[in-house]
């Protein structure tokens, strides 16, 4: 009898995972496990993998199952070269999907151009990198910025002071920042920056008390500057309005209370009231368990990317990279963040949250914002 039931067991699970015939569809994810991003690329690997399970258990595409190629970028530009290169003209790669550091992704995208595949980009960023190969599913400053200071106009700041990282991400967006408060009537006293792999943040927040600003706001490479920045902010003693340009939801959650009362503007946050986002948040336990990483505006727009390329090859009924760049731009996926659709210059048009964390880490949604259009990111692409 028990024989018989491990082999009825076996057959289940035999006609519930579909068999292939043909060739895996490779999907790179050049991604930094190691260096400023390796607070946050477990759970955007995970995510991944979700999405993958997802869609090859439903037959996979075109009859072909997908299959990941995870390379560690190092969160840098020479870490991407090599990763890119080897992804795109060792492992034959079909596409590449995957949030990196801006550094590293304008390091990539020559390597993208030359080997001529698709490269959908999952991370925000401060915007206008354009090129045809290139699509992204996430946040741009035109989304994220004005929500945030709107916010801390509305409690009555008027002065502001600006800390970053030395790369294009935190110049970028703290430029666009810059210049949305000077056109709102506040003023920036201080503007201040530390190399990505920077640790001690005691001159600039110094500098920071010294000027007495209304209100704080920064934006660092993610990851680990996010976790050392506010640890010594606090430590400090900075009791000011601290909006955060570059936190996630999972590194929050491990700052503790060091994290409480941060303002954060997001395409997403895990209390999203939607059967599509609950699905996704079961799903992703179900798999990982214990070991689930908090999914975040950085992991879920990765869940979400490979989905779009799924159906972009569906619909172009090829993996070739022309059909396929072609329908990235007419194809929707509706996941947890809603329905996404890259059609405006490559980027997409966002719902947009702007939130504040909570002593146990989780976000409070403080205001909601549809569908907020990315702006003109890349006029001369169609």
């Amino acid at each position: 009898m028990k024989r018989r039931l491990v082999i009825a067991a076996l057959a289940g699970s035999l006609l519930a995972a579909p068999a292939f015939a043909k060739d895996p569809i490779l999907i790179g994810v050049p991604v930094g496990l190691s260096g400023a991003n390796s607070v946050v690329a477990p759970s955007v690997v995970q995510a991944a993998e979700l999405a993958v399970d997802e869609i090859n258990a439903k037959g996979g595409v075109l009859g072909r199952p997908l299959k990941l190629v995870v390379a560690d970028d190092a969160s840098g530009a020479v870490g991407a070269q090599k990763a890119f290169d080897s992804l795109v003209f060792q492992k034959n790669v079909n596409v590449l999907i995957s949030m990196e550091t801006s550094a590293a992704r304008n390091a990539g995208l020559p390597i993208v151009a030359k080997g001529k595949i698709p490269y959908i980009y999952t991370s925000f960023y401060e915007g206008h990198s354009c090129s045809p190969y290139l699509y992204v599913d996430a946040w741009v400053p035109e989304q994220q910025v004005p929500p945030v200071v709107d916010y801390l106009k509305g409690k009555g700041a008027k002065t502001y002071f600006l800390i970053g990282s030395d790369y294009a991400f935190g110049r970028g967006m703290l430029g666009f920042a810059r210049k949305y408060i000077d056109k709102t009537g506040g003023k920036v006293v201080g503007e201040e920056y530390l190399p990505m792999d920077g640790t001690d943040w005691t001159p600039i927040i110094s500098k920071l008390k010294a000027l007495g600003a209304d209100a704080l706001i920064t934006s660092t490479a993610g990851g680990a500057p996010n976790v050392t920045l506010t640890k010594q902010l606090r430590s400090s003693g900075v009791t000011i309005p601290y909006a955060n340009l570059a936190v996630d939801e999972g590194t929050a959650k491990s700052m503790g209370k060091d994290a409480a009362g941060i303002l954060i503007s997001a395409s997403y946050i895990t209390g999203i009231d939607s059967k599509a986002n609950k699905d996704f948040m079961a799903a992703l336990k179900k798999k990982f368990g214990d070991k689930a990483r908090t999914p975040n505006d950085l992991s879920v727009p990765e869940y979400e990317g490979i989905y779009l390329y799924a159906k972009a090859v569906e619909k172009a009924g090829t993996t070739d990279t022309r059909p396929v760049l072609k329908a990235l731009g007419e194809v929707s996926f509706t996941g947890p963040r809603g329905t996404i659709r890259m059609n405006k210059q490559h980027h997409a048009p966002l719902t947009m949250y702007l939130g504040q964390v909570q002593d146990d880490g989780s976000v409070k949604v403080v205001k909601s914002f549809k569908d907020v259009d990315p702006g003109n990111q890349c006029p001369n692409l169609k």
